[in-house]
């Protein structure tokens, strides 16, 4: 069985550069525009990795991190937070509200596809 991604991002081109790299990897992705949406797929899908924009409508991505570690039934999911601000202060706050990783924008989609594979215990593609 394939593990579940969920792409929480309200910017299109992320989204579909970030789904069609996940879907070749033979992950199966979600996808949310906005924080209300992320919470609702977090609850129905209960996806193993959560790639998570800071700033999103409706809720931020801070909010939703805090709300996943919160709830006992979704602690195991892994967090990377996007994010376009890469001051140490803004790195330090994703990861004090429990972001596993804090990747800045622009990204290496290589770099993102091994930290993702680090953090669901894959040492090769989901499908292998």
């Amino acid at each position: 069985m394939s593990k579940k991604i969920l792409i929480a991002d309200d910017e299109p081109s992320i989204v579909a550069a970030l789904r069609f790299l996940l879907e070749s990897e033979g992950y199966e992705v979600h996808i949310a525009r906005d924080g209300k949406e992320a919470v609702s797929i977090v609850e129905d899908a209960n996806p193993d990795l959560v790639l998570l924009d800071v700033m999103m409508p409706v809720k931020s991505g801070y909010e939703i991190c805090q709300w996943i570690r919160d709830r006992p039934d979704r602690r195991h999911a892994k967090i990377i937070m996007l994010s376009a601000k890469g001051r140490d202060a803004e790195v330090a706050k994703g990861l004090a509200f429990g972001a596993d990783v804090y990747v800045t924008k622009p990204f290496s989609t290589r770099e993102l596809k091994n930290a993702i594979r680090e953090l669901l215990g894959r040492s090769a593609s989901p499908a292998a």
